[in-house]
């Protein structure tokens, strides 16, 4: 590592989550990313990095790819596996192209091979945050559409669906058997559990909530 870092002022609730086995270096990628003005949690192997609590905040991981027990490259592929959407950014003493071609390939942010300059991998913390910053909030908005959508009734639910595809007050009220004055006060009533202001805002929530819902 070499040259010292710019500070870069990141929300406190981020979180640079740091995974290597060689203790020295572990330390010294902490002191690094904290004199950025950065919070940082620091693990020795990729199975603690496992055990830890999830936090309910974006973040970024650091990540040695040679480790005994779990590689950083399995430790990808697992968090991968299970949807866990943490931006990765790699660091390897023992890089090679392959290797770099199948983490990024994976979803990495960066693949740093040391000795890498301090402000590399700032820069490579900063953009794996803003990213990470971004889809936490998509993922919040979406959390919250599904919360209002719990509110609504299985027939307040059907018409949404009908509705969103375009079918008309009395097409809606043909296709389920029902009035078009019910159908008319059921869709109002979705408008108001949604929170949405128009027909276009509506059809935009169906579409974040998807095909399930």
């Amino acid at each position: 590592m070499k040259e010292p870092a710019k500070v870069i002022k990141e929300p406190v609730e981020s979180t640079v989550f740091v995974v290597d086995d060689n203790a020295s270096m572990r330390n010294a990628l902490v002191r690094l990313i904290r004199s950025a003005g950065l919070r940082v949690a620091a693990f020795s192997s990729a199975e603690e990095f496992l055990r830890r609590n999830q936090p309910d905040a974006p973040g970024c991981l650091v990540l040695d790819v040679r480790m005994p027990g779990m590689s950083g490259l399995e430790l990808q592929r697992e968090l991968v596996a299970v949807n866990s959407p943490i931006p990765v950014i790699f660091i390897t003493g023992h890089g090679d192209i392959p290797m770099s071609v199948r983490a990024m390939k994976a979803g990495a942010v960066e693949f740093l091979t040391k000795p890498f300059h301090d402000q590399d991998l700032i820069d490579a913390i900063q953009q794996a945050i803003k990213r990470d910053s971004e889809a936490f909030k998509e993922r919040s908005r979406v959390a919250e559409l599904r919360a209002r959508h719990e509110l609504l009734t299985p027939r307040e639910r059907e018409v949404m669906g009908l509705v969103v595809r375009g079918l008309l007050n009395k097409q809606v009220a043909a296709q389920l058997g029902t009035t078009e004055i019910t159908v008319k006060v059921q869709r109002g009533q979705v408008m108001q559990k949604m929170q949405a202001e128009s027909l276009a805002d509506l059809i935009r929530m169906a579409g974040k909530l998807g095909p399930g819902d």
